[in-house]
């Protein structure tokens, strides 16, 4: 194993180098699972708290992904695009090793969020859609979705209602629905990012405490010019991460 530089930077980045290092010379190859916490520790000659602190910036990075129930793998090749183009996020965190688990399908009155972001009125009745999407099995992200009524909708797209019927029934979100329609109905999305914790009704459909913390992101989907969508999705710490290609 490569050893410290000896440079004054703090030992966590040392011992981040010392990884990169050994993933560069084949040590731990791309697609490859780390070692355990323990077993990582003693190749290296370092403690777990330490080992930890690297670890969590190798995964800040994009060096290693951690998936619950799976662990620490070396990232492979370059990043894809990802959360920089509209698209629905089972086929974000990657359509081979996703599945989406409907929670509620139902109509309902528009909260509050709704009513900032869609032209509703208040006493309306729109479609919600709540949904878990998991990766490799472990549950990943949380969706909330709500859509314009049907008159509307039918007024942008006449088929788009009796699509969402059918897919109301199907393992797929909203969004989903959406960007696989024709490409008839432009389609762009506005996004806010912040952080939160999860909740104790998020929570309990992650299995995980309340005070979990969770990168929250709302958006909001257009057709044409007219705001149709909104959705709130939730991704608790341990989640993958969601590429993002940026450019100037």
């Amino acid at each position: 194993m490569p050893g410290s530089r000896g440079s004054q930077r703090r030992p966590s980045v040392e011992l981040y180098e010392r990884i990169v290092d050994a993933i560069r010379q084949g040590h731990y190859p791309p697609g490859s699972a780390l070692p355990s916490e323990p077993e990582l520790a003693g190749e290296l000659g370092v403690s777990r708290p330490a080992l930890r602190e690297a670890l969590i910036l190798l995964q800040e990075d994009g060096v290693i992904t951690v998936r619950r129930g799976v662990g620490r793998t070396v990232s492979t090749g370059t990043p894809q695009r990802g959360f920089e183009r509209l698209g629905s996020v089972e086929k974000l965190l990657g359509a081979e090793t996703t599945g989406v688990r409907a929670l509620a399908r139902s109509t309902e009155e528009p909260t509050d969020l709704v009513l900032q972001h869609l032209p509703v009125p208040a006493a309306s009745e729109i479609r919600f859609w709540e949904s878990i999407v998991d990766v490799e099995g472990s549950p990943a992200c949380l969706v909330q979705e709500w859509i314009l009524p049907d008159e509307t909708l039918g007024e942008l797209d006449p088929d788009l209602p009796e699509a969402l019927r059918v897919a109301s029934e199907e393992p797929r979100t909203m969004l989903d629905v959406l960007t696989s329609r024709s490409p008839g109905l432009s389609l762009r999305g506005s996004s806010g990012i912040t952080a939160t914790v999860l909740g104790g009704q998020r929570g309990a459909a992650f299995r995980r405490p309340a005070d979990t913390p969770v990168v929250l992101i709302t958006q909001v989907v257009r057709g044409d010019s007219t705001p149709l969508m909104i959705g709130k999705y939730m991704l608790p710490s341990g989640a993958p991460a969601v590429p993002l290609l940026q450019t100037r």
